[in-house]
């Protein structure tokens, strides 16, 4: 038996989003901008975006420019929001953002090239 969605009405994608600061809700999705430092630090983000939401089975829309990814992010099945674009709008976040741990043996790139 499939699983029926919970569908998140705009006061609940509100409150959600308040959690995920640089996420807004327009247009029906929720929404993003990955800024970097040009082309080929796009190109990680997007492949580190494309790896995580393969793993997940849940896929975003991508606009992708020069210096911009720009994430959209909504349940097509449920044609709305839901559980899923959060929780992977929450590990692009975790994976656009990783860093190594303060200590550690990895030092991390010398200067951050995603805002």
């Amino acid at each position: 038996m499939a699983r029926v969605e919970h569908t998140c009405s705009e006061s609940e994608i509100q409150t959600r989003l308040e959690r995920l600061p640089g996420w807004s809700f327009r247009d029906g999705a929720i929404r993003r901008t990955f800024t970097t430092d040009g082309w080929g630090s796009t190109m990680l983000v997007v492949n580190a975006i494309a790896f995580a939401c393969e793993a997940a089975g849940h896929h975003p829309d991508l606009a992708v420019s020069w210096s911009k990814v720009d994430v959209a992010l909504w349940t097509h099945s449920a044609q709305g929001i839901t559980d899923k674009d959060f929780e992977t709008a929450a590990l692009l976040e975790r994976t656009v953002f990783w860093k190594p741990a303060e200590g550690g043996a990895l030092s991390g790139p010398p200067k951050p090239f995603v805002r």
